[in-house]
């Protein structure tokens, strides 16, 4: 004998008689719905820093807990970038700037990266292929090469030199960076008083 299937009539489902309660069903939707909200704002803050896409292996950026320092001792050079990021396998150091972005990167700035770049290589044993400057308006990447290792280690070596002279020369023709220094007061060079 057949039996047939019992009709459901319209508010059923939630009554409790065919076993199904609204809890049952609204406590994955909420969660669901949870959990985009974190992902969209997660994204939505790694944008608004600035950071490139990537799994994010070291932070000192400031949000997180106090990072340890990326070191060599071959080369007698220590430093923190503000990310480090997993691409492909790779280890990509990132270091973000609040200002503009200029039209070409500051050679500052690029032998900053290009050091980090060094103490990646150094701290993972393999060398990445590039860093990433991020100004407030745009991006660089920036490749790391033989010619740019042995230019950063050309620049490190003549730091050494003029930090041991007793009377180093003022490296730069911008007064407002002689504005910010902490030796303007004591400096015999400064583009400002």
């Amino acid at each position: 004998m057949k039996r047939s299937p019992k009709s459901l009539k319209s508010g059923d489902l939630f009554s409790g008689k065919v076993g199904i309660g609204v809890d049952t069903l609204l406590l994955p939707v909420l969660l669901l719905i949870l959990g985009l909200v974190v992902l969209l704002l997660g994204q939505r803050t790694r944008a608004a820093a600035g950071v490139p896409e990537g799994e994010i292996v070291y932070d000192d950026s400031g949000a997180e807990e106090a990072v340890r320092p990326l070191f060599s001792a071959r080369y007698g050079l220590t430093g923190k970038p503000d990310y480090l990021l997993r691409r492909g396998g790779a280890i990509i150091p990132v270091e973000i700037k609040s200002g503009r972005g200029p039209a070409v990167p500051y050679e500052s700035h690029v032998f900053q990266l290009i050091a980090y770049c060094l103490l990646v290589e150094e701290e993972y044993g393999a060398p990445p292929p590039y860093g990433v400057i991020r100004y407030a308006d745009r991006a660089f990447e920036v490749d790391y090469t033989a010619a740019m290792k042995r230019a950063l280690l050309l620049v490190l070596e003549d730091m050494r030199v003029q930090a041991g002279a007793d009377d180093a020369a003022r490296s730069h023709d911008e007064p407002h960076r002689c504005y910010v220094c902490g030796y303007r007061a004591v400096c015999d060079q400064r583009l400002v008083r």
